[in-house]
């Protein structure tokens, strides 16, 4: 799951000691132990020396940081500089920090300063942590620019913090493949980089088109945590808590949409959507799991209906392009009138009079008609743009069916527009447009129209949408030592303890096997030793084993297996190639069997500043996030190993310490016991 990419400060000061002030030790002693505290990491001018021109890095470090500390002790030329550049380009989350020395500048005289004792700079330690969380908090403007020029634009961070294109292509091939593990992957790995939320979007919005909201929650959350107010973050996080069944959270991020006060219409209207979706939803659940005879005086009795036709409403009226929401609040309207008419005396519950009820029936058709009108207006200048763009839209094409469904008197049209939209469309469109067929024929409204489009063939071939099982099955990640080299000194797995070491992973396997009810597979890498003894232990106990290779064959055989002897290389040879010929369709495919990582042992270009990383600890994770992904809390890790750190980064100990983090059962088979060393 995506952990929150790291908040970065850019700090302004004066280098060294001036006027008896040693700023350096002021940084030391107050300002990085406070934005440590605060979770924040902090950076100088002085981190960013080196080749090129320093101003560069310090210009977009005064965009891009999330929080600028300001210490303004002294007047200082290029402190003024940088802070004024601060100013002019980000309206918010500037803290100024000082001591008593020099007159408070001119123009900042009525700014608001945090004060520190310049003698003793750690006794202001818990204050300074206090003011750093209430500026990151703050949604309040602290630059006097967009104080006085409050038309001036502020600049999107994003736009100067490019995600490398080596980046995105992998996000795209594991969309593509559908490897949600491997998005997981990738948010793990940007965490600390200084492009982290703009991968995150990327990545984030992956998951979702995978349907991967679990995963894609984790993503936009962690975006919040960082902006609160965060408008793209929070209305995908709308969209992804209503996927989840959570409407609660669902209608507070849209909330925190709407509360934004730069919010565009577009933004608005479809932050009001999703709210007119959710009280659709709660709409639903009242109503469609009764009998069919109370459904109807359920469906008009509810609320919800009224809300979400208002919400939809809204979302119209505030862009009056957005037609999606306006055709909701058609078919809202639309049902609300149907039922009334169908149910007069339920209708009049709400009313003092007969006669206003009879009137707000009248004003209810009156608002159908001219949403009707504006709806279609709407529509088709989209098609028509469309058109002129030469693009296509499935979901514009399936609104115009849908349109006529709720305005047409003539039960074949609407069968026939069907018919024409959804001809060349993917599965999940079809059964999108029949789920709210469904919807008018449960409660008994527009009957002739309805079943005439369930009629046609693409509807009748259709099944009913069956709910999806959140129940993930076992999933076991080995991880254990290689054979030991000839000339190790202190044994790990030494070769003649093969058999010892086979039985042992047998029986850790069949115990899991019964505690769990069963195995979905198993998944490990091809170095000798442990891990092609859990293949070969899976195979023969008719367990899907699968094969996860940090580099390609060649190069993994060179590093983790021909130590090892011929002997090993040739099971790894015999095992990869049943592998092989799985995806080549000699037997039962399974695109899943086989994966390498990578091409060389060379982390990719954006990954290579990551400090203290490397392709066997990628590996690992690479490993344990698909192992995660598809066996959810419901993942064994079965560990050959001695306890002991390893020979170097991305070993054993390394892949239980991760896992263990995460929340997988540990089951250690202790090879000083098992092995008698």
């Amino acid at each position: 799951m995506a952990t929150s990419p790291q908040t970065r400060a850019f700090i302004i000061r004066p280098f060294g000691t001036k006027k008896d002030i040693d700023f350096d030790r002021i940084e030391e002693e107050l300002i990085a132990p406070a934005l440590a505290q605060a979770g924040v990491d902090g950076r100088t001018t002085l981190d960013i020396l080196g080749p090129g021109n320093i101003r560069v890095d310090m210009f977009q470090r005064l965009l891009t940081a999330d929080l600028v500390v300001a210490d303004l002790s002294i007047h200082n030329a290029n402190v003024f500089y940088e802070l004024g550049l601060r100013h002019a380009l980000r309206d918010k989350r500037t803290l100024l920090v000082r001591c008593q020395a020099d007159d408070f500048p001119f123009d900042l005289q009525t700014d608001r300063y945090f004060i520190y004792e310049k003698e003793n700079p750690a006794q202001s330690l818990e204050l300074l942590v206090q003011a750093l969380h209430e500026t990151l908090s703050s949604n309040k403007l602290d630059s006097p620019v967009f104080h006085l020029l409050p038309g001036l634009a502020v600049q999107d961070p994003g736009r100067f913090l490019p995600v490398p294109l080596d980046f995105q292509e992998s996000v795209e091939a594991a969309v593509t493949n559908k490897q949600i593990g491997d998005l997981e992957l990738l948010t793990e790995e940007i965490e600390n980089l200084e492009w982290a939320i703009q991968g995150l979007r990327i990545v984030g919005q992956a998951q979702m088109d995978v349907k991967a909201f679990e995963s894609a929650r984790a993503a936009w959350e962690a975006i919040v945590k960082v902006n609160p107010l965060d408008v793209d973050a929070n209305t995908r996080l709308g969209t992804i808590y209503q996927r989840l069944g959570d409407l609660s959270q669902s209608d507070q991020a849209l909330a925190r949409v709407l509360t934004h006060e730069e919010i565009s219409v577009s933004q608005q209207a479809e932050a009001h959507a999703l709210l007119g979706r959710n009280a659709k939803t709660q709409w639903l659940a009242e109503w469609q799991v009764h009998p069919e005879q109370t459904r109807q005086p359920l469906a008009l009795r509810s609320p919800y209906l009224e809300k979400s036709m208002a919400s939809y409403f809204e979302a119209f009226q505030s862009d009056l392009n957005h037609f999606y929401s306006g055709l909701n609040a058609l078919a809202m309207v639309t049902v609300q009138v149907e039922l009334a008419e169908k149910l007069p005396e339920v209708w009049e519950e709400r009313f003092e009079e007969v006669e206003e009820a009879e009137k707000a029936l009248i004003q209810k058709k009156k608002k159908r008609d001219q949403l009707s009108a504006g709806v279609e207006l709407s529509m088709n200048a989209a098609l028509a743009r469309l058109k002129q763009q030469k693009a296509t839209d499935i979901w514009a094409n399936i609104s115009q069916a849908d349109f006529l469904c709720l305005t047409s008197k003539r039960p074949t049209r609407v069968a026939d527009a069907y018919q024409r939209v959804l001809s060349d469309v993917p599965d999940f469109a079809v059964d999108s447009a029949r789920q709210q067929l469904v919807l008018y024929r449960d409660l008994n409204v527009m009957n002739e129209k309805v079943e005439a489009a369930l009629s046609i063939p693409l509807f009748k071939t259709t099944d009913e949408t069956q709910p999806v099982s959140s129940v993930h099955q076992r999933v076991i990640l080995f991880t254990g030592h290689m054979i030991d080299k000839p000339d190790r000194p202190e044994p790990r797995f030494p070769a003649n303890k093969e058999g010892v070491a086979r039985q042992s992973i047998s029986e850790a396997i069949l115990r899991e096997k019964e505690v769990a009810g069963g195995i979905a597979f198993g998944l490990a890498g091809g170095a000798s030793g442990g891990d092609l003894l859990f293949h070969e232990v899976c195979q023969e106990l008719g367990i899907q084993s699968r094969l996860y290779l940090a580099l390609p064959s060649d190069q993994f055989i060179q590093a983790s297996v021909a130590p090892a002897g011929p002997k090993w290389v040739e099971q790894f040879r015999r095992l990869y190639q049943g592998k092989l010929d799985k995806q080549s369709g000699k037997v039962e495919p399974s695109s899943t069997d086989l994966r390498v990582l990578a091409n060389s042992k060379d982390l990719p270009s954006w990954l290579q500043d990551k400090a203290d990383y490397s392709i066997w600890q990628r590996n690992n994770l690479w490993m344990l996030h698909n192992a995660l992904v598809e066996g959810g809390a419901n993942v064994t890790v079965i560990a050959l190993w001695n306890g002991e750190e390893g020979d170097g980064p991305g070993g054993t100990s390394d892949l239980v310490a991760k896992a263990e983090q995460r929340g997988a059962k540990i089951v250690i088979l202790n090879t000083k016991e098992i092995f008698s060393l």
